[in-house]
């Protein structure tokens, strides 16, 4: 079939409804905006339109033959689903084209609610296998907005193995970490980046420091600043990919911008379709365009790995910087004690909550085993210079785990392409002791039901944060979720207190802020050679911010960066508040088998009822960052109503 307008779409964004039809005016195919609630750009007042503007445009993109996708792409608290119905009702009864949506609440609710409205997946929701595409298929999801860390061969096996239809960034601001992975504003602000409220740490400047000895070896620049994607230059290898959806980033721009790069997209497309052998592009088209862009251009992912070229260091053209770094708050922190006194425990269990741990080397297992661990997570992701678990030191450990009548549920990373989950079906399918899986997107999930019969865990990497969310997982086949670490305590027991669906909570370890696909310390390290130098990556660097905080930096076996809080999360003084959950969970990866123990221990004894005061002193001067307290600093996770 020849190539027509008809077989591309352009994506337009639009923050306010002057923008919007600007955006149509330029020759948009189809324009993507957001409600007043329930969207990734609830920054401020002057964005998003009003329920009338919504029924408007409907009616103003229909009668132009223009498509209009509304964003429902955040992360709701079990307070906004209430809401949330009442919204989808109105979407639904003025026909929007499509919801492009992050939260399982989300799609649970439009099929319990019988509603018509056709779903997008976000890039929210990181989709970027095989596996992940068929399972959202069984929910009649019809596209998918495709990781942006997918080169343009990545996503054309994606459609041709699934027939799935997919929407790729095009144009506009990209972030450093995977989709849904960086927790770093949510944790630091109480203002969630999964919950449209991003304050962007990831524009910060940083330092670039050996971990172990202190020293910099990469002076303050902003290391994190992903340049701008721009395919403009690459318009018949776009088009080529079979993409069907060509999407721009920019729904807090003004009308004049989305007009220019809408219209500049408009002409090199249809110049494209017109004469595909003949067309080259119009390079004073191309002057105007690069001399007005905000940030350093990159095409980041679409035909290889970036590198630290596609890194805006300077800053200097850095629109915005909404933050700075901060201290983060300690573990017994006044903000700390005023949420939790007088609070109310989480009522929901009678029994004592399972304990928890996960950790990344058989010796670090058996440290959690031997000091009163009920469960632990072991595999997944290995932080050098450790190695993966070996097939036979994973069935060691669930020896050792059954000697004690503790179970071992096999860990999984939580990016995980299609080449990784080909290797978990072996894995599943070889493993015989082991007692679950636990799995970390849609993709591991599907492996983990096709593979095997065994009870299925979902890690926090699904991002958990109500209990329609829960029950959407529970229906897959879930046997207990965990919390994501972005919940205050009032909105985690309420999640807790409302699922039908167990209940875990993670209450102690180093967690990570984000998660990227860009080896950092490739980056940063000087004159690192990937031949010569290939054991610089067994050491430990870190980030320093402005504030001084160290952040440390670690590799796993697929050299994607793991970046850390400075202070590892405790919840220790205000371990009772939390027994009502199903299980409570110490996340050990980072941990020596000795602070492994030493952690699991304390907490049995908490759990068990036994005076802490002792061990806790020891505990604050033994684990290898200071203690702090995550989100609990916070009365609740902002959220967008």
């Amino acid at each position: 079939m020849g190539l027509t307008r008809e077989s591309v779409e352009l994506l337009a964004p639009a923050g306010t409804f002057e923008a919007f039809k600007a955006a149509i005016d330029a020759g948009a195919d189809a324009v993507y905006l957001g409600g007043k609630n329930f969207n990734m750009r609830v920054h401020s007042n002057k964005f998003n339109l009003d329920n009338d503007e919504l029924k408007a445009a409907v009616e103003y993109a229909h009668d132009r033959n223009v498509k209009l996708d509304v964003t429902i792409n955040n992360l709701m608290s079990v307070e906004e689903i209430e809401p949330l119905e009442k919204y989808l009702r109105f979407l639904d009864e003025i026909k929007i084209d499509a919801a492009i949506v992050q939260d399982f609440a989300v799609i649970q609710l439009i099929k319990k609610l019988g509603l018509s409205i056709p779903i997008h997946a976000s890039v929210m929701m990181n989709i970027n296998s095989i596996p992940a595409v068929e399972l959202l298929k069984k929910f009649g999801i019809k596209r998918v907005v495709v990781s942006r860390e997918l080169s343009f061969e990545a996503v054309k096996n994606l459609r041709e193995a699934t027939g799935i239809e997919t929407e790729y960034f095009i144009h506009g601001d990209m972030c450093v970490a995977v989709s849904g992975q960086c927790i770093h504003s949510g944790i630091t602000f109480g203002q969630s980046g999964n919950r449209g409220r991003c304050l962007k740490p990831c524009r910060w400047a940083y330092k670039f420091i050996d971990e172990k000895t202190g020293a910099i070896l990469d002076d303050t620049s902003y290391k994190l600043a992903m340049g701008d994607m721009c395919l403009l230059r690459n318009i018949p290898e776009l088009i080529q990919s079979g993409i069907y959806s060509f999407k721009i980033e920019g729904r807090m721009r003004p009308p004049e911008f989305i007009h220019r790069i809408v219209s500049t997209y408009r002409q090199a497309i249809d110049a494209y379709i017109a004469d595909p052998t003949g067309y080259s592009l119009d390079e004073n088209l191309w002057r105007d365009f690069f001399d007005k862009r905000v940030r350093k251009f990159t095409t980041l992912c679409a035909f290889a790995p970036p590198t630290k070229k596609d890194i805006g260091l300077s800053g200097k053209r850095e629109p915005r910087f909404f933050s700075e770094g901060v201290i983060e708050t300690k573990f017994d922190d006044a903000s700390v004690a005023k949420i939790f006194v007088g609070a109310e425990p989480i009522k929901k269990s009678c029994a004592k909550p399972d304990l928890t741990v996960r950790v990344s080397t058989l010796d670090a297992a058996k440290s959690a085993i031997d000091n009163g661990a009920d469960l632990i997570y072991v595999g997944g992701e290995s932080f050098k210079p450790n190695k993966p678990m070996t097939l036979a030191e994973l069935e060691t450990a669930a020896e050792i785990a059954h000697k004690s009548n503790v179970k071992i549920i096999l860990n999984t990373p939580r990016v995980t392409r299609d080449s990784y989950l080909n290797e978990l079906a072996e894995l599943l399918m070889r493993l015989k002791k082991i007692d679950g899986v636990m799995v970390s997107n849609l993709g591991s999930l599907n492996v983990a039901k096709k593979f095997s019969n065994l009870p299925i865990y979902a890690d926090s990497s699904f991002n958990l944060f109500n209990n329609v969310a829960a029950e959407f997982l529970r229906e897959l086949g879930v046997v207990r979720a965990t919390a994501s670490l972005e919940l205050s305590f009032a909105q985690v027991k309420s999640v807790v207190e409302k699922s039908a669906l167990p209940i875990e909570i993670i209450i102690h370890g180093a967690t990570e802020s984000m998660i990227s696909e860009h080896n950092l310390v490739k980056f940063y390290y000087p004159n690192f050679n990937e031949f010569a130098t290939p054991e610089i990556l067994n050491e430990h660097f870190a980030l320093v911010d402005s504030a001084g905080e160290v952040h440390s930096i670690r590799l796993d076996q697929f050299d994607y960066s793991h970046i850390y809080f400075a202070k590892d999360l405790c919840m220790l003084p205000y371990l009772q508040k939390f027994v009502g959950a199903a299980a409570l969970r110490i996340e050990a990866q980072d941990y020596s088998p000795e602070v492994t123990a030493f952690v699991t221990k304390i907490y049995r004894a908490g759990l068990d009822g036994k005076d802490l005061t002792v061990d806790f002193e020891m505990l604050k001067k033994n684990t290898p960052r200071e203690l702090g307290s995550g989100v609990y600093k916070f009365a609740e996770s902002k959220n967008s109503i």
